[in-house]
Order: C-alpha cells, then sequence, then structure tokens
C-alpha cells in the first residue's frame, strides 16, 4: 500500500491526505504512464535526455492551474530546445486540448494522470480525499535526478514560478 502523509497539505485551509513518497533533490525521478490523448501514453522515457519542469495542477478548469499553465508556457520560449514543459493534471485528454486551444497554450505538453492515478502515487502529490494532484513542481535533469522540488502545502496558492525557472536554466 501506498505511503500515506495525512495534513501534507490543504484545500482553502482544511487537511488534505498526499498519497506517495515525499520527493526530494537528489532523488531519481520515478517513471510514469501518462496519457497524451485516450489512446497513446508517454513514460519518463520519452523526454531522455531533456530537462524536465514537470508542473503538476488539481485542473486547467481553475484559476490557478490556469495562471499557472500559462505563465509556464510563456516561459517555455526562452528555455530553449532541450527542456520540456509538462503539465499533469487528471482532467481527460480532451479536456486538456479543449483547454489549451482556447487558452492559445502551444508550448506545454499536457499529460493526463485519470486512468491509474499512477502519477500521483509516484510523485506523492495524489489527494486521497479528491482524487485530483496537489498542486507542486518538479525540475528533472536530462538524467531524471530531480533538482528542484515544491510541494505547495495550500491548494489553491501560486507556486514560485521563478525558483522552479531558475532551475531550469541552471540545467541548460
Amino acid at each position: 500500500m501506498a505511503q500515506e502523509r495525512t495534513g501534507a497539505a490543504t484545500f482553502k485551509g482544511n487537511p488534505i491526505t498526499l498519497v506517495g513518497p515525499e520527493l526530494k533533490v537528489g532523488d531519481k525521478a520515478p517513471d510514469f504512464k501518462l496519457n497524451k490523448n485516450l489512446v497513446e501514453q508517454v513514460s519518463l522515457a520519452d523526454y531522455a535526455g531533456k530537462v524536465k519542469l514537470i508542473s503538476v495542477v488539481p485542473s486547467l478548469d481553475t484559476g490557478v492551474c490556469d495562471a499557472q499553465t500559462r505563465r509556464f508556457n510563456e516561459a517555455a520560449a526562452s528555455l530553449g530546445d532541450n527542456v520540456v514543459i509538462l503539465t499533469v493534471s487528471v482532467d481527460l485528454p480532451f479536456a486538456q486540448a479543449r483547454w489549451c486551444g482556447a487558452a492559445g497554450v502551444d508550448k506545454v505538453v499536457t499529460l493526463s494522470d485519470y486512468k491509474a492515478r499512477s502519477f500521483g502515487t509516484s510523485y506523492g502529490v495524489l489527494i486521497e480525499e479528491l482524487q485530483l494532484d496537489m498542486r507542486s513542481i518538479f525540475v528533472v535533469d536530462a538524467n531524471d535526478t530531480i533538482q528542484y522540488v515544491e510541494y505547495l502545502k495550500e491548494m489553491t496558492e501560486h507556486p514560485a514560478y521563478e525558483a522552479a525557472i531558475e532551475a531550469v536554466k541552471k540545467l541548460v
């Protein structure tokens, strides 16, 4: 059974339980299987040799998640071809595609954890009570070692955008 971290974060001030380990800088990034669409899955290996900024959001259809994804989409242009920005949520792949089209977001890759929530449990971000992935940021180097982690303590707060982007810039 996966580790449960009771009270590791809050949603609107109410304690929530995160399922999975708390990853730290220096840890090997866990592999994952996420959906690009309803049929096609990708794993960590699909981004081998690239610096990966993994932006985890509960749902693109909320204000903070929308802003977070737009902010990293803007940053993507200045980070170069050796960087991939992955936005992970449990939104269905066609909902992610619809949101990206409506928002004009075209530089981040949206991936869905809707099938098995395995990304959530591997990265310690699955919210037991809501079955959503908790807002968090992971920067993973080209050798799949975690170089930056931010687990937000409150789901409705914004991450430290500049700190995450600076962590990426140090690796390219």
